[in-house]
């Protein structure tokens, strides 16, 4: 093998059934636990920082759930109305979330959501705002076991044309593209150059390892960037807003939820609340290429 040809990129067989499943590894974790299988909830939220989950705790309106095997992290349920949804927090970087939504869409999960902080790349407007991803640039190594190489990942584009015909109103959202690594302490001035000139809105960690997973399982998945900070370079910085962003990042999530319908067909006559909305706007920035 050549210095140079490392084998992330190498020998990956891309139609090919893995050894290792999830079911697998659920199984043999309920075997452990003495846990029974049960389905998860059809909508489930990623929660890297954990901020929203603290903040339903708090409020009393998340209860563990006791049939979730994952070796790694515990799964909460959230009541709201009629709707039923999922929340994990800590799932941080784009290994540790695509392992878990591997394990979430073999136990009934129909739309995975992920609303993670990220660094503002172009100054778009003053954090903290929100970025619908539609495509990530894959600077990790996750996604190139599901999909060839490529510069990009991207969001489902049937998917994506629902969110923009749905969403609306309150919390303008901006639509645009991140960049997503694995190492955020290696984040240069050169390379924030460079991605800024293509337009990229903020970096990130998990979002192009996911809509590679999703892509190639044929899964619902939604990346969302929570701009919170200019990566320290300022005074002050890393401020979430009320709550540590927590009630707004789940107004955002309820209403993607319901744009989605929910995971399967949209359910006549539910709507969400007016502070759950939020509009699309697309950045006023460089679309990057392909």
């Amino acid at each position: 093998m050549k210095e140079m040809d490392g084998p992330i990129l190498r020998g990956k067989r891309y139609d090919a059934q893995s050894v290792f499943t999830p079911e697998a590894l659920l199984r043999e974790s309920r075997r452990q636990k003495g846990y029974s299988a049960a389905d998860v909830p059809g909508v489930c939220l990623l929660d890297p920082d954990g901020d929203i989950l603290a903040q339903l705790q708090s409020d009393g309106a998340a209860s563990r759930d006791t049939s979730w095997a994952c070796y790694h992290t515990e799964l909460f349920r959230v009541r709201r109305g009629s709707f039923d949804f999922g929340v994990i927090a800590g799932a941080v970087g784009a290994s540790f979330a695509v392992l878990v939504a591997e394990e979430l869409f073999a136990s009934g999960c129909r739309l995975l959501v992920s609303i993670s902080s990220a660094g503002q790349i172009v100054p778009a407007r003053q954090p903290p705002y929100f970025v619908l991803i539609e495509r990530a640039l894959r600077d990790e190594g996750t996604s190139y076991h599901y999909l060839p190489a490529s510069r990009f990942s991207r969001m489902d584009p049937s998917l994506l044309s629902r969110l923009e015909g749905n969403l609306r109103q309150a919390s303008p959202i901006l639509l645009g593209a991140t960049w997503t690594t694995d190492a955020p302490f290696r984040e240069t001035a050169a390379e924030i150059d460079d991605y800024r000139s293509l337009g990229l809105l903020a970096v990130e960690m998990e979002a192009s390892g996911l809509y590679a997973f999703a892509e190639a399982r044929g899964k619902k998945v939604v990346c969302i960037a929570y701009v919170t900070n200019t990566m320290g370079t300022t005074e002050r910085d890393f401020e979430k807003g009320h709550a540590n962003g927590a009630r707004a990042s789940l107004g955002v999530f309820l209403e993607v939820a319901a744009a989605c319908g929910r995971g399967s067909s949209p359910q006549p006559g539910v709507r969400s609340s007016r502070s759950a909305q939020v509009r699309v706007r697309t950045s006023p920035t460089t679309t990057p290429g392909p």
